[in-house]
């Protein structure tokens, strides 16, 4: 074997294990979603992509935030009736009604691609359609099976960070 097979064959094995990403069957534990797009936070009224692979307890605003916990947003930047995707810390943030912050894992219970926009009422995956009510993280439309992890967060004056 020559060494231009042996780098093409590494080649191909590369490209075949990314190219598995978000059809692959992870069971939806949180795998890596490789075939998601992945961007930084978007500021206000915007989305981007967002996991945490575990299911935590439902947010909860505060009037204290944990110490050097760094803050994802102001409340001012999630629009009411909406939210933003934090893709870095796989968390989306909505707003439901005027001064209620809810937070949910970014990862799609499908197959692990991570949503992508806050639209209509629903937080939507681009990989499979699948939609979650931003007031709950319920599934509005499948391919779900499940709703999003609830994740924790607090509010303090116009600051909002994980719990």
């Amino acid at each position: 074997m020559t060494s231009r097979a042996t780098k093409r064959r590494t080649v191909l094995i590369a490209a075949a294990a990314l190219t598995t990403g978000c059809g692959s069957d992870d069971g939806g534990d949180g795998g890596t979603a490789t075939g998601a797009p992945t961007a930084p936070s978007a500021p206000a009224g915007t989305s981007t992509p967002a996991d945490t692979g575990t299911p935590s307890a439902p947010s909860t605003p505060s009037s204290a935030a944990p110490s050097g916990a760094a803050p994802l947003a102001r409340t001012s930047e999630i629009p009411v009736g909406g939210g933003t995707v934090f893709a870095e810390q796989k968390v989306v943030v909505t707003q439901p009604a005027a001064g209620e912050f809810k937070a949910f894992s970014a990862v799609c219970t499908h197959q692990g691609c991570l949503v992508n926009k806050v639209a209509d009422g629903t937080i939507d995956c681009p990989c499979h359609g699948s939609k979650y009510r931003i007031a709950d993280g319920s599934v509005a439309a499948g391919p779900a099976p499940r709703p999003l992890p609830a994740e924790q967060i607090t509010v303090s004056g116009e600051s909002i960070t994980l719990a």
